[in-house]
């Protein structure tokens, strides 16, 4: 069946180029979580890509080992002006189950782990809050790691939109929220 993705609103926003930021979000397959980040509005961009590994640019193939100690993960850019870390992650909290371990939907693996890297001190209080926040809807602990980046490494082409290209391909992540 062919999915039906939301437009996306991003494409008719003009950004401030020099007040971007950005955080990485790993929540399972990168396909799904690309195409959703990349139509939350004010994200200028979303790529798919490899963090927090032991190997330096490791192919998709040697991560799927989970030798890599790689995750799955999605460089969000965007724009503080137009939306917040805090509604950015938030967002994130909607597309995972947070309290499983190296897994989401179908996906089986410590590549698949959820986990929100950043890369300025300054976000930890903010990503924090939400956490706890999100801890009192569950039973079982979060197991989504908060840490800082200290690898990402792009996928390979034919990752990037990939949801966009294949619109048969698999997905766990469910894009209804983006349609309020």
């Amino acid at each position: 069946m062919k999915r039906n993705l939301p437009s996306n609103p991003n494409v008719n926003i003009t950004f401030d180029k020099n007040n971007l930021k950005e955080i990485y979000y790993a929540g399972g397959c990168f396909w799904g979580v690309e195409a959703y980040f990349s139509r939350v509005p004010g994200v200028y961009d979303a790529v798919s890509g490899y963090a927090n590994g032991i190997t330096e640019n490791p192919s998709y193939e040697e991560v799927c080992t989970g030798e890599t100690k790689h995750a799955e993960t999605v460089y969000v850019k965007y724009d503080p002006a137009i939306i917040s870390l805090l509604d950015l992650t938030e967002h994130f909290f909607g597309i995972i189950n947070p309290t499983y371990v190296n897994r989401q939907g179908n996906d089986k693996g410590s590549q698949y782990r959820s986990g929100i890297y950043f890369v300025d001190e300054e976000d930890v209080e903010t990503i924090k809050a939400v956490v706890q926040k999100e801890q009192e809807k569950w039973l079982e602990p979060i197991a989504t790691e908060v840490m800082g980046l200290h690898s990402f490494y792009l996928a390979e082409e034919y990752h990037q939109d990939y949801l966009e290209k294949n619109p048969n391909g698999y997905c766990h992540v469910n894009f209804d929220r983006l349609r309020e």
